[in-house]
């Protein structure tokens, strides 16, 4: 059944397999055409994409943060300010002068220091001067570590 098989289509075999060769042989050709002939610019082409997919790498690895996000929850002190009455108890444990507590009022609006020189008709310097004290007597180091410990104690609303 085979040899008939083979008798039968003996030329569509014949033609295939010349067809095949003469495949080969052109892909043998465009290989030896491309890479013996231009084998300078294939391997710059090949060390170009080399570094591309090295640079790519490492700005991948350089780039990705090292820290994590850790999220701090702190508790917020609500007084309700129609009735709000200072701690004078820790106002004299503070020794805050009465300018000072001012100074303090107005920072926790949201006022910056010349914003509230101009509102106390004082010069910046003073302000920064009483911003100073206040920070030193309360032995904290930003405006926002201060509003947060004069509302803790009950000196401001």
């Amino acid at each position: 059944m085979t040899s008939r098989l083979f008798t039968k289509n003996k030329r569509v075999i014949l033609y295939g397999a010349a067809l095949a060769v003469l495949l080969f042989l052109l892909k043998w050709l465009e290989f030896h055409f491309i890479i013996i002939n231009n084998a300078y610019e294939v391997y710059i082409g090949a060390i170009a994409l080399f570094f591309t997919l090295l640079g790519i790498w490492l700005a991948l690895k350089l780039t990705k943060p090292k820290v994590q996000t850790i999220v701090v929850e702190k508790p917020v002190y609500i007084n309700d300010v129609s009735d709000f009455s200072p701690n004078q108890h820790e106002l004299e444990r503070l020794n805050l002068s009465r300018r000072e507590l001012e100074v303090l009022e107005l920072m926790a609006e949201g006022l910056s220091n010349q914003e509230i020189s101009a509102r106390l008709f004082v010069s910046l310097n003073t302000i920064k001067t009483h911003s100073s004290n206040l920070f030193d007597k309360m032995e904290v180091k930003r405006r926002t570590q201060a509003i947060e410990m004069a509302k803790r104690l009950c000196i401001i609303p």
